[in-house]
């Protein structure tokens, strides 16, 4: 059983954080990011070619993290792989050793740097989890027989700023139906819209890792607001920090973030955060160590 299962299962509020792998060969940075992280949260989630655009796989990295003695969670879209390469990775993945899986559809590359590439996209991220949840029964997608089970700890992603929301709730169901044994949520911005998603997650026997996002810049959140699918930045917010003066948005950043996490804490409203820092160490210790002080 994976640390982040154990603690999950356990009760325990967990923390991961957000790393996404090198555009190149070169890891040296990864690797201090990496080492770094290492003693302040639960586990890393490396991404799997984010908004399209083309980096180093996120099963090469989980790899990295592993042999530094620091637990993954691999991602896996099924954007660039039908079922037969996403079975075979999959398999992979857990021969050296990978167990924690996040799963998702993954954002067409017409969004991202090689706008020519082809999507797959054979199966969706429902078929997906059903997929894990035969690999763990020791069944392949075509019900044939394995020579072996994997133990993955397995979960999908959901959106609580999904307006309306009754798809997404519809989605979330249809993905526990397939096995989800967590879920990661998209970056949340306001609390309300947390608290009305999780009473309907209540219902149900799984955990919930909020996402939160720590803004920097007012480029940085018209970038969110405008180019990455599925994020909802509430107009409110927009005004807020245009109205700032640059060098006030980022503690603001900071700020809202940490009243976010300690909300969540307080009120017990999820099982745990997932920081999406892109790749920004400082601002996780930033964050971590400001809610400490609190």
């Amino acid at each position: 059983m994976s640390n982040l299962k154990k603690k999950l299962m356990n009760g325990d509020f967990v923390i991961t954080v957000e790393i996404t792998p090198p555009k190149g060969p070169e890891i040296s940075q990864m690797v201090n990011k990496l080492q770094e992280l290492k003693l302040l949260v639960d586990a890393v989630n490396f991404t799997d070619n984010p908004s399209g655009k083309m980096r180093m796989c996120s099963l090469a990295a989980c790899k990295i993290s592993l042999d530094l003695g620091f637990e993954p969670v691999l991602q896996m879209t099924c954007r660039d792989r039908n079922r037969i390469g996403i079975q075979s990775d999959l398999l992979g993945a857990h021969a050296l050793g990978i167990r924690n899986l996040l799963v998702m559809t993954g954002d067409h590359p017409i969004l991202g740097d090689h706008k020519e590439a082809k999507p797959v996209y054979d199966i969706d991220s429902s078929i997906l989890l059903k997929m894990v949840n035969n690999l763990n029964r020791g069944i392949a997608l075509n019900g044939n027989e394995l020579n072996g089970k994997t133990d993955f700890f397995y979960g999908a992603v959901v959106n609580p700023n999904a307006d309306p929301l009754m798809p997404q709730l519809k989605r979330f169901e249809q993905k526990l139906k397939m096995g989800a044994e967590f879920f990661q949520t998209q970056m949340i911005f306001e609390l309300a819209l947390l608290e009305k998603f999780m009473e309907h997650a209540g219902k149900f026997n799984t955990k919930v890792i909020a996402g939160i996002v720590i803004i920097r810049s007012k480029k940085m959140l018209h970038y969110l607001a405008s180019k990455v699918p599925g994020v909802n930045v509430p107009e409110w917010l927009i005004d807020r920090v245009e109205k700032l003066k640059e060098d006030d948005v980022e503690k603001f950043g900071l700020n809202f973030s940490a009243k976010l996490v300690l909300d969540i804490i307080d009120k017990k409203l999820c099982h745990g955060i997932h920081i999406m820092a892109f790749s920004k160490v400082e601002e996780v210790k930033n964050l971590l160590n400001f809610i400490k002080l609190k």
